[in-house]
């Protein structure tokens, strides 16, 4: 299930991306300024985020060269009013993926996020399917947990879990970002799920390896 960020401050457009999107499979959440966007995009929970140059308290391009200067390389497509050449420029240089500008089309721009999408997964396929962490090796391909000479077998949720941790050592992952992440909205934000699922993991891990960082949520040790 792909997760799509969109950062836009006009309530009318937002619904009509968010409608769109939602109803062809994707999971969505909305920014709508500067701080919120660049929280969220940095987050490193989302496959692709569609940017509105004109957002409240920050531009967008300052935003985007943020990102690709923090080294996050999330697909980007820029969604905005600013149709003049220069900007398109100024947008691609920054380190947009693509550039559309409004009034817009349904129709395309899921056409535009398809294949960035299609475009970043063939990308990560021929990147290394395996991720290590001392002497623990997480399998992307048999979707395997390796403990020293130990396999483990792991549940869907748990392997996805395991996963999000492995991606982003070192982070601190607030709760509501791993219950996004995991279980998308299938779960209330006040569950405990994520808690439960962190603990199934810390037995079959060992150690303090997940470690509880309090009144932020978890990270996983380095």
């Amino acid at each position: 299930m792909n997760r799509i960020l969109i950062a836009e401050d006009e309530p009318r457009i937002a619904a009509f991306i968010e409608k769109g999107l939602r109803s062809h499979g994707f999971t969505t959440s909305v920014a709508v300024d500067a701080k919120s966007a660049a929280d969220m995009a940095n987050s490193s929970i989302f496959d692709l985020l569609i940017l509105d140059l004109g957002l409240p308290g920050k531009d967008g391009l300052e935003i985007l060269e943020d990102l690709r200067g923090q080294g996050e390389n999330v697909p980007v497509i820029i969604l905005t009013a600013r149709d003049d050449i220069q900007d398109k420029v100024a947008g691609f240089e920054a380190g947009a993926d693509d550039y559309m500008t409004k009034p817009f089309r349904f129709e395309e721009l899921l056409a535009r996020v398809k294949a960035r999408l299609r475009s970043n997964s063939s990308k990560q396929a021929t990147e290394s399917t395996v991720i290590k962490l001392g002497n623990i090796v997480l399998d992307l391909r048999t979707r395997k947990l390796k403990v020293g000479e130990e396999t483990i077998e792991l549940p869907a949720r748990e392997f996805t879990l395991a996963e999000t941790f492995f991606r982003h050592p070192g982070q601190v992952l607030s709760r509501e970002q791993l219950l996004d992440r995991v279980w998308g909205y299938d779960y209330d934000p006040g569950s405990n799920i994520v808690d439960v699922y962190v603990g199934y993991l810390r037995k079959k891990l060992g150690g303090n390896l997940i470690e509880t960082v309090r009144g932020m949520g978890y990270r996983l040790r380095t």
